[in-house]
């Protein structure tokens, strides 16, 4: 019971951790073209993450049953997939790279059931269906919305002067901001609720895998206080050194984005949001022309993307060994 307490208890930081390091996902474009006041971005974000993250269990019941398989998952499993995405999270926070939590968590999750089980505890058509493909197909579909939807509004306003425009989509701006908030806590809360979900199963305080009320709203409270304490460190990162934003930019970017990530919760998917504004704001950016975008920025947010799945697996993996040598000893 002393385990399974531990492990809940590192879930919420996880999901706390994740809510202050994706704040950016939702409001470093509304802050950046001073469409919200970061305080009220702030403010605005963790209330709809805390709306979002109750609405649905589908990326939940796809993160516990369909990537392990829950038969040999153990506790130590469990902890060692918190432990690994936690420290991967800290380190992309201190250097203010938008990476993925989600990834972190699965390549964390990953990483500690090849170093309990082999490859035979890991669901590899899972693995494939609901983190690969995804993982690459997000950012795409983001850039190209983006794009499209940047495409005809340019088109809309391309008569109009530039400041009128600017002051209507400065007050549309809150709008898609709001929906991108509330698209993240739907998709990213359900993670952790389903990380949870897996540690009771295996301990046998639940017989079927279902998620609880009380864990949906322990990972709805827990993601919306991290989200309050913000991560200015990437919404710099995201909000002005990829492109310079204005609010017609930033109200494409946030829509596109938002819109994918909900048709992705709607089936169940597991999408990286972070991946998902980036690759969206990249896509507003290049119809201006492609020097707009700083490359070299994003270049440091792609190998950072690269890099999450292998690192946060490693460090799972490190963990449930040493978990092991240590409950050997004892």
């Amino acid at each position: 019971m002393v385990l399974l307490v531990a492990i809940i208890v590192l879930a919420l930081v996880f999901d706390y951790t994740n809510g202050f390091h994706d704040t950016a996902n939702a409001i470093a474009t509304s802050v950046s073209t001073r469409a919200l006041s970061p305080r009220v971005a702030v403010m605005m974000a963790a209330g709809l993450n805390l709306v979002g993250a109750l609405v649905s269990t589908s990326v939940a019941m796809t993160v516990g049953e369909g990537l392990v398989d829950t038969t040999l998952v153990s506790m130590q499993v469990v902890l060692a997939a918190l432990v690994g995405a936690v420290v991967w999270n800290f380190v992309t926070w201190y250097l203010g790279i938008p990476s993925s939590s989600s990834h972190a968590l699965f390549g964390g999750l990953i990483g500690a059931m090849l170093a309990s089980a082999g490859g035979g505890g890991v669901i590899w058509s899972g693995v494939v269906e609901k983190i690969v493909l995804p993982m690459v197909g997000s950012p795409l579909v983001g850039f190209v919305a983006a794009w499209a939807l940047m495409t005809g509004l340019i088109w809309l306003v391309h008569k109009r002067q530039q400041a009128p425009v600017n002051r209507w989509f400065r007050r549309l701006q809150p709008i898609s901001a709001g929906f991108m908030a509330f698209s993240h806590g739907a998709n990213d809360a359900q993670k952790t609720m389903g990380i949870i979900a897996l540690a009771l199963f295996a301990s046998g305080q639940i017989e079927t895998f279902t998620i609880p009320l009380w864990v949906k709203i322990v990972c709805a409270v827990a993601m919306a206080a991290g989200t309050y304490s913000g991560g200015w460190r990437i919404i710099h990162t995201l909000g002005s050194r990829v492109i310079k934003l204005d609010p017609i930019h930033g109200f494409a970017a946030e829509t596109a984005a938002a819109t994918v990530i909900q048709a992705a919760t709607h089936f169940g998917i597991p999408v990286s949001t972070t991946h998902t504004i980036t690759a969206a704001i990249m896509g507003v950016g290049s119809t201006q022309r492609l020097s707009a975008v700083r490359w070299g920025v994003a270049g440091n947010i792609v190998s950072a993307w690269l890099l999450t799945l292998p690192a946060a697996g490693l460090v799972g993996a490190g963990v449930y060994l040493a978990v092991e040598a240590v409950g050997s000893l004892c």
